[in-house]
Formats: structure tokens, sequence, C-alpha cells
């Protein structure tokens, strides 16, 4: 067998563990923030805006967040540092529902959690290569789900016993346990050169390509429109639903959210698994296309079971279509900007632009939803990823080439092991 990159089987487990215990420290409060505002006498509208000021803050940063990560050789510190910050701006609201002090702490959590996601991925790749990615990328994304199904239950379970409190301190402990976690990852078994996607050039040394190699690459711009629509659509609709049901007085809030998290996030091990299996016989192309597809039906679901039981449907859709992207879009991305040495800026430039739909979800779901009221906000929403659909199909076979089938992955080979 072949031998591996120093440490890289030491670096797996606690890998793993990270991306478990990072879930609920990312986060946070969040799912739990619309119906604890609406608890202190806040409207659906300006909740929506306040969520829109943390995505647009977290939109603004991800790409220099990704960039910088291409060129720093400390990554772990940008799981540190975030998770740190993301747990204290959790807590502020707990001081204060003043509308400028909530907004705050949205933006600075949202700033500070702009680098998680990158980090990790450029973790990710330095450990186990370009070979290895597709297969680990989609272990990490179901240990993640697994840590959202158990944080999600476990806020559920102290807010409902302790109160709103209770889950900032539970976020605060897995925000520790993320730090322990990717402490124990040995420095020695990140390649920093694989991590970011870098090849030896013409002249022997290694060069990143310059940021124009985004905006040049017609895949990766396709993939950022269609996700910029889905996220449109999909941002608000799980806050929105839970405060509709919440509005009705048909359940207790912080067990009605924490359900509606624990069924999508179950749903999303699964499919994660599945997204991975599927790639790697498929390519990304149609796990992508379901992904799509899923939000109308669900925004159609959303509006028509507008209950207790309507929950089931719509985040098992849910479930589906965040569990097909979490794998397939990252996996896509360090394909399809492999040897350019950004990686990680694209990941970032992805977010970015998913963040453009996201940030403006709540905003314009909530004015909908305050004006026309909440089944029409739901179609509304799952219109929006019909661009999605549109867009995947008509530029089919530029992306079919991109998506193409991950080569079978062999333990044994060089570039699987992680040799130098």
């Amino acid at each position: 067998m072949a031998t591996r990159f120093p440490n890289s089987e030491r670096a797996l487990r606690p890998l793993l563990t990270l991306n478990f215990f990072m879930a609920d420290m990312q986060a946070g409060i969040g799912p739990f923030l619309g119906v604890f505002l609406f608890a202190h006498g806040w409207q659906s509208g300006l909740i929506g805006t306040v969520m829109t000021a943390g995505g647009v803050a977290g939109m603004v940063m991800t790409t220099p967040a990704g960039a910088l990560i291409d060129a720093t050789r400390h990554k772990k510190l940008f799981v540190i540092i975030p998770g740190i910050c993301t747990v204290a701006a959790s807590g502020i609201v707990l001081l204060s529902q003043d509308f400028w002090v909530v907004a705050a702490s949205q933006v600075a959590t949202a700033i500070a959690g702009a680098a998680i996601g990158p980090a990790v991925t450029g973790i990710t790749l330095g450990i186990v290569r370009q070979a290895g990615f597709n297969r680990q990328n989609g272990r990490n994304q179901a240990f993640n789900h697994a840590g959202n199904v158990v944080g999600a239950a476990l806020s559920g379970l102290v807010g409902w016993a302790y109160g709103f409190p209770a889950v900032v301190w539970l976020a605060a402990l897995f925000g520790i346990l993320s730090i322990i976690s990717v402490l124990m990852i040995p420095s020695r078994s990140i390649d920093d050169d694989a991590a970011q996607g870098l090849v030896s050039s013409s002249d022997g040394k290694k060069h990143p390509s310059g940021l124009q190699v985004l905006v040049e690459s017609k895949p990766l711009l396709i993939l950022a429109a269609a996700l910029r629509f889905f996220h449109l659509g999909n941002g608000a609709m799980l806050p929105l639903y839970g405060l509709a049901v919440v509005a009705d007085k048909q359940v207790d809030p912080a067990s009605f959210v924490a359900m509606t998290i624990v069924i999508a996030q179950g749903v999303m091990i699964l499919t994660s698994l599945v997204a991975m299996r599927v790639a790697e016989k498929m390519g990304y192309w149609p796990v992508l296309l379901v992904s799509f597809i899923a939000l109308p039906i669900r925004g159609v679901i959303a509006a028509w079971l507008l209950n207790r039981w309507g929950v089931y449907p719509v985040q098992i859709l849910d479930g589906i279509g965040a569990g097909l992207q979490g794998v397939a879009v990252p996996g896509l991305v360090a394909r399809v900007l492999d040897g350019t040495g950004r990686i990680n800026a694209g990941q970032g430039a992805v977010m970015t632009v998913q963040g453009i739909g996201a940030s403006l979800s709540p905003a314009i779901g909530g004015c909908i939803a305050q004006e026309l009221g909440y089944g029409p906000m739901f179609l509304a929403l799952g219109a929006f990823a019909a661009m999605s659909v549109a867009l995947w199909i008509v530029f089919a076979p530029l992306l079919k080439a991109a998506c193409a089938a991950e080569p079978e992955f062999d333990d044994t080979t060089p570039s699987a092991a992680g040799i130098s």
C-alpha cells in the first residue's frame, strides 16, 4: 500500500468530529432567532430585515475569506477564531432585543462564520487530495447533518425545559468541542498546495492563478447563478414556515423549530451518502438537477399544508435539496478549479452569490407574508427555484462535461493516499 501523507490517518477522525460539532456552533441560535424575536413582539417584516443584514455581511466576506484561506498556511485558525466569535455574538442577543443590537449580533456572526466553510473544505482537500475529496466530503456532510440533528434536538429539549438562554449555552459547548476537534488535526497532515488546488507550472514552480479565473469559468458562473435563484427561494422558507405555524399557536415554538431541523437534517444524512455514490457513477449534473427541482415542489406543499403536519413533507424535501447540494457544490467547484490554486476562493465566491439570494429571501418573504399571507409567500419562494431548473437544463451540454462522473476512488493510489 502506498505511503500516506504524514499523519493523514490521524487527521480523518478529528475532521469528522469537527464537522459534527461545528454544525451547532455555526447554526447557534439562528434557527431559533425568529421565534425568539416574535415572542418579544417583533413583526415578521422586521425579523426578515435583521436576518437579511446578517446575510449581506456574510455574503460580502465569503470571497475574501476564501482567497485568504488559499493564501494562508494556518487554516485551522480560520475555524477556531470564527467559532469563538460566533458563540460570543449569539450570546449578545440575550442581553438586549433592541433592533441595532440584534442586527449587530447577526452581522458579527455572519462575518465570523464566512470563513468556516471554505476553511473546512481546504483542510479536507489538504488531507485527502482531489481524488479522495468527493468521498470524504460526503462523509463530512453526513457527520455535519448528524451534528445538526443532535444539536437541534438538544436545543429544543433544553429550550423547552430551561428557556432560550440554554440554547446559547449549548451552542457554546459545541463551539468548544469544535475547537478541540480542529486542534487534534495534525498540521503536518494538511498539504497546503493540495488544499488550494495548486499544481506546478511550466517553470517548475507553483503559482496560483489570478482571481479572474473565477469569472472566466463558464461552468462556475452557471452554477453560481442557479444557486442564487435557488437560495432566493430557499433562504426564508424554514424560518417563515416556523413563524406561520407558531403564529397560529398550534405548537410550542422551541420544540417545533427543533423538529423542523431534525427532520431535514436526518434526511440530509442519508442524502449526502447517496449523493456521494451517485456523483461517482453519474457525475454531479443529475445530483444538482434533483436538488433544484425539490424546492418548487416544497413551496407548493408548504402553501397547501400550513400546519404542524405539513412540516414532514416540507422538511423532507428540504433535506433532499440541501443534502444533495452539500456534496455536489463543493465537489464541482473543486473539480472545475483544480490546478488554479483558487479552489477556496471559488468556494467563497459561490457562497457569496448564494448569499445574494439567501440574504434577500427573508426580507422578500417576510414582506410578502405581511401583505398577502403565508400561502402566497411560499408559492412565490418556490417559483424562484424554477429559474435554477431552467438554467441547469439549458446549459446541460456544457455542465455535463464539467460534472462528469468521479473516477473510482482507490485508497492505494498515490493521489488518494495524499503523497506529496
